[in-house]
């Protein structure tokens, strides 16, 4: 255990591997539920941006401060959501997200203003922001280490479900029956999911759960309270593994292209930008989905089979998904060919997949008992990264006349940074995951290795 701040870095403790089996699939089936429903909540807005903007009367930046405020409130929860999962477990955390996102898609719908729309979304987001990480703890807590790559792609996978029924189902059913019909009927399935969550989800299997914490009398001198102790050291010591830090970067870099494309962006960039209609729109959206769809399972098996195709697969990504983009935005001409924006839509597909990779780095770095607060601050990568661009090219669309190809500029800028910091961190991340594999030394051996500096 680590002794603070100034102590050596922490290995992970010797837990038994659970059995995983068709309870273990039931019970984690509820949970990606509650997390399928959450991403529909999550997107709808993607495909009513343009609706949206006509219902409240505003402007593209006060249409990206939808989802900017929506994902600033997730991001800002990653941490604290991570330290309620290892401090409270999966269960009380998804309840309690379940009742909260549920509340504001309701609020959302019956919103009469701008500002009462803005609070719902907020509502939403904190509500969203604890699904994902108690999913991935699911996973760990009810299935053997070998097939967490593949479970954490499997929900990631449901996740984008989630997404598709935005583009297919709740896009023709608010252009049918309206935005308070549409959205308020929407709001139903977060309580069809609450009652299996309340009646049958369990931690972990029975005999598999954490290790127990330490009483308080046996906690060690300057830790402080019981729960600000808690806090610190689950905060200082999965940030010093700069396994945790890798991940993060690597969530930061891959995700937010998609993300930024189909939470709000893409449809107005197809329609208005490309000419599009809004049913030839709604299909490409859907083509990013179902690409991700396809390639999570085949990221989740690569990686699961050989750890050394992380970072080629997570910096491809990058650099095939930048290319993409330049092709689209340089294209001569005012619009892109059909068969660029389709190819384009096809590899924003692998963002998804590839940011999971992130907490591939991050899970091997902590042990069982500090999982929700390293994913937590692995999640915040992409999230931050999106909130940024949302924001950036929101601004720039008004500051230019709506200049799409100066706007998705920002993507080159964000994607840059976080190639940069992948390549500083990679060296010591591996360095170190190799050193946490490796068999216990005897008691006899060298001392533990000096504790490395977290990064300014």
């Amino acid at each position: 255990m680590s002794t603070g701040p100034a102590g050596p870095l922490s290995s992970p403790q010797v837990v038994k591997d659970p059995p995983g089996g068709r309870r273990a699939v039931a019970v984690w089936s509820i949970g990606v539920a509650v997390y399928f429903v959450a991403v529909i909540f999550r997107t709808s807005l993607g495909v009513a941006g343009l609706d949206a903007a006509d219902r409240f009367h505003v402007n593209a930046s006060a249409l990206s401060a939808f989802s900017l405020l929506q994902l600033l409130v997730y991001a800002g929860m990653q941490i604290p959501v991570g330290l309620m999962v290892d401090r409270l477990g999966t269960k009380k955390v998804l309840t309690l997200g379940a009742v909260l996102f549920t509340a504001g898609q309701l609020g959302f719908a019956l919103s009469p203003s701008y500002g009462m729309a803005l609070a719902a979304r907020a509502l939403l987001g904190c509500g969203d922001a604890m699904t994902f990480i108690s999913v991935l703890r699911l996973g760990t807590r009810w299935f053997p280490a070998r097939r967490a790559p593949l479970m954490a792609q499997l929900a990631g996978l449901v996740g984008m479900a989630g997404n598709l029924v935005s583009t297919l189902v709740l896009a023709p059913v608010l252009h049918g029956v309206g935005w308070v019909p549409a959205f308020a009927g929407s709001a139903v399935a977060g309580l069809v999911v609450l009652v299996p969550l309340v009646l049958f989800l369990r931690d972990h299997p029975e005999g598999y759960g954490p290790p127990a914490r330490p009483r308080e009398r046996d906690r060690e001198p300057g830790d402080g309270g019981a729960s600000g102790g808690f806090v610190r050291r689950q905060i200082t010591e999965s940030w010093r593994e700069p396994g945790t830090r890798l991940g993060l970067w690597v969530h930061f870099t891959t995700q937010f292209p998609a993300m930024v494309f189909l939470l709000l962006w893409g449809m107005p960039f197809l329609v208005e930008a490309q000419g599009l209609s809004r049913t030839t729109a709604g299909g490409l959206l859907t083509l990013v989905v179902a690409s991700n769809m396809a390639l999570g399972l085949v990221y989740g098996q690569l990686v699961g089979r050989r750890q050394s195709a992380r970072l080629p697969l997570a910096l491809g990504t990058v650099g095939l998904t930048a290319t993409l983009w330049a092709a689209v935005l340089v294209h001569p001409g005012d619009r892109a060919p059909m068969w660029l924006l389709v190819t384009l839509c096809l590899v924003l597909g692998t963002c998804g997949p590839a940011s999971m990779i992130g907490f591939d780095f991050a899970r091997p770095a902590n042990p069982a008992e500090r999982q929700g607060t390293a994913s937590g601050i692995t999640n915040m990568g992409g999230f931050v990264a999106t909130m940024t661009t949302l924001l950036a090219v929101g601004v720039l669309l008004d500051a230019t006349g709506d200049n799409y190809r100066i706007a998705f500029s920002t993507v080159f800028a964000l994607e840059a940074l976080g190639v940069t910091r992948i390549l500083r961190l990679r060296g010591r991340a591996l360095a170190r995951e190799r050193e946490l594999r490796a068999p216990a030394p005897a008691k006899t051996g060298p001392a533990a290795p000096a504790p490395e500096p977290a990064p300014a």
